[in-house]
């Protein structure tokens, strides 16, 4: 397929403007000088037409869930009911500007409130902020939360601990917050090994951060026992919740003894998050944490809502200023009845991580997905996804080694070291994968020693049907016996794609970010 500017002919242009009434414009006087190019942009020059059938032709190559089967283990990316997106386009949703006063946007503000409280139930949390627009973003939110806690009790803390098995965000956020890292290391059984973790606490360490089940799909049978060791040394425990799908309706972080909590509504809740946006990943705390929460949260108004007003200076305001500040909450009083939700800022807050209130678009979704499924369903959802994946490594352990040879939760690690006695590496299977119509799951993560492997990692979530799951899985039996038989068509995969293999380490280091003829 041609590129844009290679259909681009000289003076074709795909749009017509009326002549304006404005005489002339200087740009020098309405845009600064920095923002001003001298020289003319190597711009296409196509017809409307063009670009239509352009773009078109590329959206048509794209994969998505929408498409096909997206096994990203560790990701969960499942189908978005395409009424949540109807519902979070609704005018007065797309239209309430973030700078409105709050009596405007009532309806927003009650949503955000009702969505907390339904994440609490779900979590077991207190209090939660929905501000953090991604996991990495909640987790060094939470991050932040742990070091000021140990900063306001007069004792600051410098190490975190961190599993082997951890997603590798884990260790840059706590090191973004300031923290040293300390590795604990999994045993056998793919589970933090609990004696290590005895020898590396103690009174310097913040706390922990745990995803559970694991990193490897394995559900970590002695996390009371962790929390138990992480309390002991006076120290806070942290639940990344990407992997929370496996759990939800069946068991809450916060009664497992867990301090602190993100999760990623556009994961478990069902919200799109590809090409890496937009997300929310919500925080939530224990009562003990709650005033060093990011602001603004959203709360119900108390009958008190005439505060002392300062400018933003924290100065007193003038006669004049307290003048119009009685007249703007006489008008505040007399719309009081008519407003049910207020903001609310933490008294030792960590500050703002998010402009404004964050990505509200995926709060209504999120809302609108477990108001839908109810309580009953949101265990079926865990439950579904935990069978799923079952399935999908019971039939294809005799093919693929499994990492850990036991039963997992909602994913399971599988490896193709067995291959590499043919020639073939665990980027051969994938690859190939492909040219059978599916996206590749992850590979070559989790990568610790002496299990992980050359691994598979496979997240078939709830929304697959079997039969869906038994094509993957023929598919995966077939790539298999052409390992052995015919290793080169692996070598050369994919075949039937519109892009042959790529050099994945030199578009990461040597990227083109202009076209040049």
């Amino acid at each position: 397929m041609k590129l844009i500017y290679e259909k681009s002919v000289k003076g074709r242009v795909g749009y017509s403007l009326a002549k304006d009434n404005f005489g002339e414009i200087r740009l020098e006087e309405c845009i600064p000088s920095y923002a001003l190019s001298k020289e003319k942009k190597a711009l296409p020059e196509v017809s409307e037409v063009d670009v239509v059938r352009h773009f078109t032709a590329l959206a048509k190559m794209n994969y998505g869930i929408d498409t096909g089967f997206y096994p990203l283990g560790s990701c969960t990316m499942k189908y978005n009911p395409k009424i949540n997106e109807r519902l979070a386009s609704l005018d007065r949703f797309v239209y309430a500007h973030p700078l409105s006063d709050e009596r405007n946007v009532q309806g927003s503000l009650e949503i955000m409130y009702d969505l907390e409280q339904l994440l609490k139930e779900i979590t077991g949390m207190d209090r939660l902020t929905l501000s953090p627009a991604a996991g990495a973003h909640g987790e060094l939110t939470g991050t932040l939360i742990m070091r000021k806690y140990f900063e306001d009790l007069g004792r600051p803390r410098h190490k975190m601990i961190i599993p082997d098995s951890a997603h590798g965000t884990n260790p840059a956020s706590s090191a973004m917050a300031g923290f040293n890292i300390v590795e604990v290391k999994s045993n056998e059984n793919g589970t933090v090994d609990i004696e290590d973790l005895r020898r590396l606490m103690d009174e310097d360490t913040a706390g922990m951060m745990l995803t559970n089940p694991n990193t490897a799909g394995i559900f970590e049978e002695n996390v009371v026992e962790i929390a138990r060791i992480i309390h002991e040394k006076g120290g806070l425990l942290y639940y990344d919740g990407a992997n929370l799908n496996a759990l939800l309706g069946i068991v809450r972080p916060g009664d497992a003894g867990f301090d602190i909590v993100h999760l990623n509504l556009h994961k478990t809740f069902s919200t799109p998050h590809g090409a890496g946006g937009p997300g929310v990943g919500a925080v939530g705390v224990k009562k003990h944490l709650e005033e060093f929460l990011p602001g603004p949260l959203v709360g119900k108004c108390s009958n008190n809502l005439l505060k002392k007003s300062v400018d933003h200076k924290g100065l007193e305001p003038t006669p004049e200023k307290r003048d119009s500040q009685k007249n703007e909450s006489a008008e505040k009083e007399h719309d009081s009845q008519n407003s049910k939700y207020a903001f609310e800022y933490p008294t030792k807050s960590i500050g703002r991580v998010r402009a404004f209130y964050g990505n509200f678009s995926v709060l209504v979704k999120a809302y609108a997905w477990i108001l839908s499924i109810g309580r009953e369903q949101a265990r079926e959802v865990a439950e579904m996804s935990i069978i799923n994946a079952n399935y999908v490594m019971a039939r294809l352990k005799k093919y693929y080694r499994p990492a850990y040879d036991r039963f997992c939760m909602h994913e399971c690690v599988l490896t193709g070291r067995d291959y590499k006695g043919y020639g073939i590496k665990t980027l051969d299977i994938a690859k190939r994968l492909m040219d059978y119509g599916f996206h590749p799951p992850t590979i070559y993560f989790p990568h610790f020693e002496p299990y992980a492997q050359e691994t598979i990692m496979i997240e078939p979530t709830e929304s697959e049907s079997k039969e869906t799951l038994d094509e993957f899985i023929e598919a995966m039996i077939k790539i298999a016996e052409e390992a052995k038989k015919n290793p080169g068509l692996l070598k050369d995969a994919p075949h039937a794609t519109a892009v042959r293999r790529c050099n994945e380490a030199k578009a990461a280091l040597e990227p083109i970010l202009k076209y040049t003829k």
